[in-house]
C-alpha cells in the first residue's frame, strides 16, 4: 500500500492555533504531512526561518508523522 503524503506550506511566521488545527486534521487523512516553512527575502519576517521550524516542531511535539522543512522559490520545484 502507497504511503499517502500530502504538502502543507505557508510562512508559519509564527504558527498559529488555525494552523495547528489543519495538521491535525490533515494527519487524519495523509500518513505524512511536509509542513514547509517558506523564505522569502522580499519580505521582512517577524522570525528566522530556524525559528519558526523551532516553533513548529515544537507546537507539534515532534509528531513522526510530520515532516518539517524549509523552502524558497517556487513551490513545485519543493515538491519535486
Amino acid at each position: 500500500m502507497n504511503e499517502k503524503i500530502a504538502v502543507y506550506p505557508g510562512s508559519f511566521d509564527p504558527i498559529t492555533n488555525g494552523h495547528v488545527n489543519l495538521i491535525e486534521r490533515a494527519l487524519q487523512i495523509f500518513d505524512k504531512l511536509i509542513v514547509a516553512a517558506a523564505s522569502n527575502p522580499n519580505k521582512t519576517a517577524l522570525f528566522t526561518v530556524e525559528e519558526r521550524l523551532d516553533m513548529i516542531r515544537i507546537s507539534l511535539k515532534n509528531d513522526p508523522r510530520v515532516i518539517v522543512a524549509s523552502f524558497s522559490g517556487l513551490l513545485v520545484e519543493f515538491a519535486v
